[in-house]
């Protein structure tokens, strides 16, 4: 792709991704235009590759974090200075391989044609997919529709999504939280929470195994800790939001079924 988005960026936060990074920010690039890289205080050496590919490719920008500080505060470094840079909207995406690189134009349209939306992907699993985390994933998914009383979150914790950014950071600034591998379902719930429409699209995930160059800095116990913890703080916000999202959900459907 040659002709560069002046709204909408592609944004792969990356923390010792190794090689995998390389395919997948050239295959970014080679559906969409701009493609930033957070690089968040990696230590294998990416960087220095990375810095180079840059120097060839004006659509392609480094930004580096001297330390790791989760995929969250990743993200929200880069959405920043995409604002800052004129940008509205970002699709952010893994650096492992593991989203479909494929579908950017199509998510990117999507957005476009709805810029007030929260565009999520939906994953389709194949059979390279871990059962414990495909089933794991059904208990975040049922939790957080709960948070937002069925609000539309079709995955709560698939990353390739189209995020409008003001929002986003509106509502990141307002909390210490969402820094880390609870960034994406806090995020989903409590755009919700804001009013932002969601809109689900399917795309396939791959799990890379570690002889195909595949990397995984999930770990059960720390990680379905912190999904635990962010759930029972999202209850709390939710139950004080109970009578607000009722409403917002009645006229929803009021809306729905009314003739036009």
């Amino acid at each position: 792709m040659t002709d560069a988005s002046t709204s909408h960026l592609v944004l792969i936060p990356s923390y010792n991704t190794g090689p995998k990074l390389f395919e997948t920010v050239r295959a970014a690039r080679l559906h969409w235009a701009p493609v930033w890289v957070v690089v968040d205080g990696s230590t294998d050496g990416t960087v220095e590759e990375l810095r180079a590919m840059a120097a060839d490719d004006p659509h392609l920008r480094v930004l580096e974090l001297p330390a790791n500080r989760g995929k969250g505060a990743a993200v929200l470094h880069g959405l920043e200075e995409a604002e800052r840079c004129g940008f509205t909207h970002a699709l952010t995406m893994d650096a492992d391989g593991q989203h479909p690189a494929d579908r950017i134009p199509q998510f990117q349209g999507v957005s476009q044609a709805n810029p007030d939306a929260l565009v999520l992907g939906k994953p389709v699993f194949d059979a390279s997919a871990p059962r414990l985390r495909v089933g794991g994933r059904r208990i975040s998914n049922w939790w957080a529709n709960l948070e937002t009383l069925w609000g539309g979150i079709g995955d709560s914790l698939f990353g390739f999504r189209v995020y409008p950014i003001k929002p986003l950071r509106k509502v990141m600034r307002r909390n210490p939280w969402m820094r880390r591998f609870d960034f994406d379902p806090e995020a989903a719930v409590r755009l919700c929470w804001l009013g932002v429409p969601t809109i689900n699209v399917a795309a396939p995930v791959r799990y890379f195994k570690p002889e195909d160059g595949g990397v995984s800095h999930f770990n059960y116990v720390r990680d379905n800790a912190l999904l635990t913890w962010m759930h029972t703080r999202l209850m709390l916000g939710f139950i004080g939001r109970l009578p607000m999202l009722t409403i917002r959900r009645v006229r929803s459907r009021s809306l729905r079924s009314s003739p036009h």
